[in-house]
């Protein structure tokens, strides 16, 4: 059964830190394309990082490089999103996803786009105050 199952979503001040940690099913976890989005209230999901497990290749969107860390745990079935230096901008739904039909992975590297992912979790709620 398909599953991804999000948690360490919060509050916190402009400048603190928070983790996001999402647990996925092996059928989809395992040498695959998985990814962080974000989306708040009449916005357009929009990808945030994304890895492949396999290989372990990471990719970020422009705005969160070199304060977001996108990481997984193979014991664990879990990847992670550790998140630096926030910023209210960075404020929204995050929701962890997994590339079902595996169009990630080769030289081009994992999709960044909601369209080519295929599960989705819950979501879980990141608000950051200035």
């Amino acid at each position: 059964q398909v599953q991804l199952v999000e948690s360490g979503g919060g509050s916190v001040q402009a400048g603190g830190s928070l983790t996001l940690a999402c647990f996925a099913s092996p059928d989809i976890y395992n040498d695959n394309c998985l990814g962080w989005f974000r989306q708040v209230p009449g916005g357009q999901r929009e990808g945030v990082a994304q890895i492949h497990t396999g290989g372990g290749t990471t990719q970020y969107r422009m705005s969160v490089r070199g304060r977001f860390t996108i990481s997984h745990d193979d014991a664990k079935n879990t990847i992670y999103l550790q998140m630096n230096r926030l910023e209210p901008d960075d404020s929204g739904t995050y929701y962890c996803a997994a590339d079902t039909e595996r169009i990630g992975g080769g030289v081009f590297g994992c999709p960044n786009k909601a369209v080519d992912f295929g599960a989705w979790g819950q979501g879980t709620q990141v608000a950051v105050s200035q």
